[in-house]
């Protein structure tokens, strides 16, 4: 569990296979939100551990492993459950009670969220950052040591994603949607093999997974200065793969390329 500012805390749960669903809670009024649902059970459980009613569901985008435990856990759940996602995705998401487009807000009791387009993982992927409480989730977009792979979307639309999400407070926790981190790390390695935050970071990742704890979240400064997918503009990136005087973007792509390839 993290503690946030503002009275309020977070709870990753993992679901699936290597999946996190992430619980919002806020102390002070009761308000529960769930940030994607991959399965009802372990959210559920969780919850009910804590004595947390669930009031609101945040859905990032279409695909099954983030929605398909909605349907089971609003039939759990004994009271009205508010469904927020992007109305660009809406047509292949659940029954929305709010969509969103970037620049909105999300009003969970006295916290506010503002919401990015994030399009490259898929077209119409949102993520929500909370000022107050200093976090962003992200799920598929920026990840831990990573970003996920472009089903839909170009690497420039994806490049101007993240440099959205790199724009926020450093110390903004980062919530993302897999454990993917160990295999991240080991790619990361390959593009910047000088960077030596990054080499001590997975040497961190790897006592962490031996032991079997989570390596999500992480805070945005920690991504700055080891995420590859964050560093394209980097020179000593270019200058390592063989691309000096490529535009960002381009280099991007290109690292995008390799991961896809590793």
């Amino acid at each position: 569990m993290t503690t946030i500012p503002s009275a309020t805390e977070i709870v990753t749960i993992p679901c699936l296979k290597d999946n996190y669903a992430f619980a919002l809670h806020l102390r002070e009024t009761g308000r529960t939100l769930i940030v994607d649902v991959p399965e009802a059970a372990p959210i559920l459980a969780e919850c009910a551990r804590r004595g947390w009613g669930i009031t609101d569901v945040l859905l990032t985008h279409h695909h099954w492993d983030h929605v398909d435990g909605l349907p089971d856990l609003r039939a759990a759940v004994d009271g009205p459950v508010r469904v927020w996602g992007a109305a660009a995705d809406a047509h292949r998401l659940p029954a929305l009670d709010h969509a969103l487009s970037e620049g909105d807000v999300i009003e969970i009791g006295a916290l506010r969220g503002a919401v990015y387009d994030v399009s490259g993982h898929t077209l119409g992927h949102i993520a929500v950052h909370f000022p107050q409480a200093g976090v962003v989730f992200t799920a598929d977009s920026l990840m831990a040591l990573g970003c996920g792979r472009l089903f839909e979307g170009t690497p420039a639309q994806m490049w101007e994603s993240l440099s959205k999400l790199a724009a926020l407070p450093r110390d903004t926790l980062v919530c993302s949607g897999h454990e993917y981190t160990q295999s991240n790390a080991r790619f990361a390695l390959t593009v910047d093999p000088e960077n030596s935050a990054l080499r001590a970071r997975a040497a961190r990742i790897e006592d962490a997974r031996a032991k079997g704890m989570p390596t999500v979240p992480s805070s945005l400064g920690v991504e700055l200065d080891t995420n590859p997918f964050l560093r394209a503009k980097d020179p000593k990136i270019k200058a390592h793969l063989g691309m000096t005087g490529a535009s960002d973007a381009e280099c991007f792509a290109e690292i995008r390329q390799r991961k896809n390839n590793f």
